[in-house]
C-alpha cells in the first residue's frame, strides 16, 4: 500500500501501528534468513518486509512530536 497514490497520507502512521501491532503479538523482527518467505502460506516476498522496515524507519525519523 505503501506505493499506491490514495495511501500516501496515512503511510507513515499505517506502518508505526501495523509495527506496533507485531510487537503486541510477540511476531518477532526479521532475521534475513528469508526463511519466513519459503514457509509463508501467503507467499508473502521478503521485499514487502525490506519495503516496510524502510517506511517504518522513515516514519521514525519524520516523527512529529
Amino acid at each position: 500500500m505503501a506505493l499506491l497514490p490514495q495511501g500516501k497520507e496515512e503511510r507513515s502512521q499505517r506502518v508505526l501501528n501495523m509495527v506496533k501491532q507485531m510487537d503486541d503479538e510477540s511476531f518477532g523482527h526479521c532475521s534475513n534468513t528469508e526463511a519466513c518467505e519459503v514457509e509463508c502460506p501467503q507467499g508473502i516476498s521478503v521485499l514487502n518486509i525490506a519495503r516496510m522496515n524502510f517506511e517504518y524507519n522513515k516514519a521514525l525519523f519524520f516523527k512529529k512530536k
